[in-house]
């Protein structure tokens, strides 16, 4: 079966069809606006979405009900997945929490399939990988494709995450390393393979905690425990650990965990499958831009942070639903819409990233685990010890 060509020019143009590239088309069509989101790859099937994201009620859960999603997005959430346990190296538990509040868990691939499966057929066009994108003057923008396609568009949103092809039209800046990276490992058939481990992790989420590090740990649908062991470490450590041979990895990584409990230790040395490695970057806090004509960024590609306050997925559909509507209210005047959102984007940015990157100093810094379980308790103040 051939595909259609992608026309040449299109009104409005969205690179990235994640979370808030979605959020923003999803608003927008619902409205009856149309738009086009390239992303790179092949199809909506073709790579992990990573795992389980807790959405909050005045950012994610905002957004769905903006794009009238929120009732599908409540038969997505997973029971129990707001469980919160805080443990030290020995496994000694310092916050246990079974509550369920304001932030229910979800799994990112099944929010991003309510978000692709409610958009008008055609809205994203696989395959589209951007290498470049140029002005022309006038708000317009050329896009270019992969394959040697070029497009054009009055408005172009970069919605393409981390290493955004978009960021460069508006801002210099550039993600850097945090001094913490992720190795990532599940466990599958996790109650009945591994027990001990799926206890310590409970029916949510798990931190634990010491020594600079730590191993961090999500209950996901099918009873399966997706880890992600976070060293703070020079970014070519990575390297060394030699990923490809996976016994060889896990003794390496184990290592790091040398008198740690058995129980947490086994999160890492039971897992099935490959190793993943993950460096965490993040663009400085503060991050904006002047305003530039026909052109704006949401999302990672704004603001991008560390995991440490669960606040990017939320940021980024907020941003989506928030465009939309600024879009929405002033149909004939692009220029005003985007810099009301902007001018909204900026501050919440800023204050996200700076609540992520302490949240990181104390997650890996001395004494982790009874401070963040203060903190969660709402006894915590910084510098407290």
């Amino acid at each position: 079966m051939t595909t259609a060509p992608i026309p040449e020019h299109h009104p409005l143009l969205v690179v990235g069809a994640g979370l808030g590239g979605l959020t923003l088309a999803r608003v927008l069509a619902l409205h009856g606006v149309g738009c086009t989101v390239l992303d790179r790859d092949a199809d909506r099937d073709a790579r992990s979405q990573g795992g389980m994201l807790d959405l909050h009620e005045d950012t994610a859960q905002a957004a769905l009900r903006e794009a009238g999603l929120y009732e599908g997005f409540r038969r997505l959430v997973q029971p129990g997945g707001e469980a919160t346990r805080v443990l030290d190296r020995h496994a000694t538990v310092h916050h246990a929490d079974d509550a369920e509040g304001g932030r229910p868990e979800v799994h990112r691939a099944a929010l991003r399939d309510l978000l692709l499966d409610a958009l008008p057929a055609g809205t994203v066009r696989w395959g589209a990988q951007v290498t470049a994108a140029t002005p022309l003057g006038g708000g317009r923008h050329e896009v270019r494709l992969a394959d040697g396609t070029t497009l054009t568009t009055d408005l172009l949103v970069g919605a393409d995450g981390a290493w955004s092809r978009v960021r460069p039209l508006v801002s210099d800046a550039a993600p850097a390393y945090t001094g913490v990276s992720f190795v990532e490992a599940d466990l599958t058939d996790a109650d009945r393979r591994h027990p001990r481990a799926a206890a310590l992790v409970g029916s949510g989420l798990l931190f634990a905690l010491d020594q600079g590090k730590g191993l961090l740990a999500h209950r996901e649908p099918g009873a399966r425990l997706h880890t992600y062991v976070a060293l703070r470490c020079p970014a070519e450590l990575l390297d060394s650990l030699g990923l490809a041979d996976r016994a060889a990895a896990r003794r390496r990584v184990l290592a790091h965990f040398d008198g740690w409990d058995e129980g947490l230790r086994s999160l890492l040395a039971d897992g099935d499958g490959p190793l993943v490695a993950r460096p965490v970057h993040a663009l400085p806090v503060g991050h904006r831009w002047e305003r530039a004509p026909g052109v704006s960024l949401l999302g990672d590609a704004a603001h991008l942070m560390t995991p440490f306050a669960g606040e990017g997925a939320n940021l980024a559909m907020l941003d989506g639903a928030e465009l939309a509507a600024a879009l929405l209210a002033r149909p004939q005047d692009p220029e005003r819409a985007l810099a009301t959102y902007e001018a909204a984007l900026f501050p919440r940015g800023e204050r996200a990233a700076r609540e992520s990157a302490e949240s990181l100093e104390l997650c890996f810094g001395p004494d982790a685990a009874r401070r963040l379980a203060a903190m969660m308790s709402g006894g915590w103040q910084d510098g407290a010890a």
